[in-house]
């Protein structure tokens, strides 16, 4: 009986052995038809334990961009030329690294087809937000996004009274002085909250007023929302890094933030469904006083579940999109007064002061060239979401990496994960200059870009809310330095560094001081 089991056990080694062997001479093959070359492969041990200790190591060091940055500079040392393509294996999961436009462009537009975001990108935020927009593939996906891009025209995203209402709350938390410097504070966190009520708005009809309760102190269901959804995201970013080891960010507190966000949306779910039951819906904005996102969805579906999952969806990406934008923005103009003062005066001639703003439009914002190059600098060198990760739904190629020269197509095999580093190809220098790390507005009089630059992702899945984005932060962004003629950094000697959830913020805060004009 043992001598028989063992020879099962040997057998079953044996077949599987063979199989992959004659798996993997199958793969060579077609790769070899179809043209393509191996790409260099980062050092690692057999299951690749080590880069994901390293990962981890960075990412509780703030430190992961330039991990990325490290890694292709060893790799690239070791090969003896600049390579911008290279894979690795990390338990079991093979991944293709890249900062090849071209390859970029493959996996997002070009060969849209052949990948997908992939299950465990589902399972990353499937407890808080269901399926949606952001982790749906294939015709869900097209479904998701044929629902929600009509919501995002023009005429929902220049209402920019809405916005204007929320920079006044904003305002409130920087208590100034004529002629003198306010006291630090930490102006990251007045973003959030700005982006946070301003979001609030947009989608239900009604602000969580996060700002004024953190200015008087009051505890309300409000603010208790606000605090839960930061924790649900904290949850969902451990849970990135992890990988197939999401599970392992699962427990009683972030599922008990996630009923509490729950709860507190579906009230407003069921407020809309039970609106449109009566005919009270208010989402048409020619005829309604008031644009309600919600409203708008209403009119689509009716699913309690899917619309509670669109909307958790775009709150999370309206919020941090924006605060983060404007974040790193005033950060890099407090360690760059000469580019602050040449904003300033921009803004004072195309919009006037700070109390008799004028002009203040949606389109005068956009044709502000020196607004959206400081806006587009910051992107560059800051961009929101950091990777980009696609997974492979059959037997594929991308069109560079291969070969001794880098330049041959490399093979890629379904089920292999594809990685988009936008923030080290933001930083190339071949493609933007020798000074590509540095903070220089000027670098865009002119220049026209495509898959180099990449701060909303492209093809397909390209954010629907850029505009809207983008409309809200200039808005801000010439508010606060319509109002203020100083800005310092408080921790100006300090390292910059990233501290990644989904998203890419200050990990310190942006401690700033702000100077107010004498008359």
């Amino acid at each position: 009986m043992g001598s028989l089991l063992v020879i099962s056990v040997v057998a079953a080694v044996v077949l599987r052995l063979l199989w992959t062997l004659a798996v993997n001479f199958q793969h060579r093959q077609r790769a070899h038809r179809w043209g393509c070359a191996p790409l260099p492969t980062y050092p690692s041990d057999l299951l690749g334990i080590g880069l994901l200790k390293e990962l981890l190591t960075a990412h509780k060091a703030d430190a992961v961009c330039p991990m990325l940055e490290h890694r292709t500079a060893h790799i690239s040392a070791r090969e003896g030329r600049y390579v911008t393509t290279y894979g690795w294996t990390t338990l079991g999961q093979e991944t293709c690294f890249t900062i090849d436009p071209e390859n970029i462009q493959a996996a997002c537009a070009t060969q849209f087809k052949d990948f997908i975001t992939g299950e465990v990108r589902l399972k990353i935020s499937s407890q808080l937000a269901g399926k949606n927009i952001m982790s749906a593939d294939g015709e869900e996906w097209a479904k998701y996004r044929a629902i929600l891009r009509p919501q995002f025209s023009r005429n929902q995203i220049s209402d920019l009274g809405l916005c204007e209402r929320h920079v006044q709350n904003a305002m409130l938390a920087i208590p100034a002085t004529r002629g003198q410097w306010t006291a630090p504070l930490d102006i990251q966190e007045i973003f959030r909250r700005f982006t946070a009520d301003s979001s609030t708005e947009f989608l239900f009809g009604k602000s969580i007023g996060s700002q004024i309760s953190a200015i008087t102190g009051r505890e309300t269901v409000e603010a208790d929302f606000a605090r839960h959804i930061d924790k649900c995201m904290e949850y969902v970013g451990k849970r990135a890094y992890l990988g197939p080891l999401y599970w392992l960010a699962n427990n009683q507190e972030s599922r008990a933030s996630e009923s509490k966000v729950h709860k507190y949306v579906d009230q407003y779910v069921q407020d809309a469904i039970k609106a449109f039951q009566e005919g009270k819906l208010q989402a048409d904005p020619e005829r309604s006083p008031q644009y309600i996102f919600l409203h708008a969805l209403t009119t689509v579906t009716q699913d309690p579940i899917e619309l509670r999952n669109h909307v958790i969806s775009l709150l999370i990406g309206g919020r941090d999109t924006t605060s983060i934008l404007l974040s790193w923005t005033v950060l890099l103009l407090a360690r760059h007064p000469d580019e602050f003062q040449k904003l300033r005066e921009v803004v004072l001639s195309d919009f006037g002061p700070y109390d008799t703003p004028r002009n203040l439009t949606f389109q005068s914002l956009r044709s502000c060239s020196r607004l959206q190059y400081c806006l587009n600098e910051s992107l560059r060198l800051y961009p929101g979401i950091p990777v980009i990760s696609r997974i492979a739904v059959k037997d594929t190629t991308l069109p560079r990496g291969g070969g001794p020269d880098g330049l041959q197509p490399i093979y890629v095999r379904k089920g292999q994960q594809i990685v988009g580093g936008i923030y080290p190809l933001h930083r190339r220098r071949d493609l933007w200059g020798p000074d590509a790390d540095y903070f220089k507005p000027s670098r865009w009089d002119g220049r026209k870009t495509s898959w180099e630059y990449l701060p909303f992702n492209g093809g397909p899945r390209r954010c629907i809310g850029q505009e809207f984005a983008l409309t809200e932060a200039g808005y801000a962004l010439v508010r606060l330095v319509q109002r203020f003629d100083g800005l310092e950094d408080v921790n100006a000697d300090e390292e910059i560094k990233q501290r990644l959830t989904l998203t890419s913020s200050p990990a310190q805060g942006v401690t700033v001081r702000l100077h107010a004009p004498q008359g």
